[in-house]
């Protein structure tokens, strides 16, 4: 399997400087700076990230999943919403809130969120973010 690579440069003091992040594809460059992270400044940051990471692996994750037991999703639309926080240690990642909407065929409630949370507890990412709290609300799309 291939590594797959991003890199990251930063430049000045932690209020006042600014860094770039691009992921080793060349599919992703962005700007980041301490307000884009910890206020509503331009950019992006570590947590939107990893939540595109977390979104894209389960969506992904869940597409497999519900094919091995027989059912064919025609779409998986996810948002991973990443709480950081500030805590007596520090910094912190504590919870992630995933919600997916799954538009498919022949599948009860039930049965897709049995699914779903098979997924959430062994989709790779979340395996590797598995110190935060991770949610799930899954619907049925229609």
């Amino acid at each position: 399997m291939p590594i797959r690579t991003a890199d990251a440069t930063w430049q000045g003091p932690l209020e006042k400087g600014n860094g770039t992040v691009r992921i080793g594809s060349g599919g992703i460059e962005a700007q980041y700076s301490f307000n884009s992270r910890f206020a509503e400044g331009p950019g992006t940051n570590p947590e939107e990230l990893i939540g595109a990471a977390e979104a894209g692996c389960y969506s992904m994750a869940l597409a497999g999943d519900l094919g091995k037991a027989g059912y064919e999703p025609q779409r998986i639309n996810t948002t991973a919403g990443v709480h950081i926080n500030k805590n007596d240690d520090g910094w912190a990642i504590p919870q992630i809130d995933l919600r997916t909407e799954v538009e498919i065929s022949g599948i009860s409630e039930s049965q897709l969120r049995e699914i779903a949370e098979q997924t959430k507890d062994n989709c790779p990412v979340s395996r590797l973010l598995a110190t935060a709290n991770i949610t799930l609300e899954v619907k049925l799309a229609g």
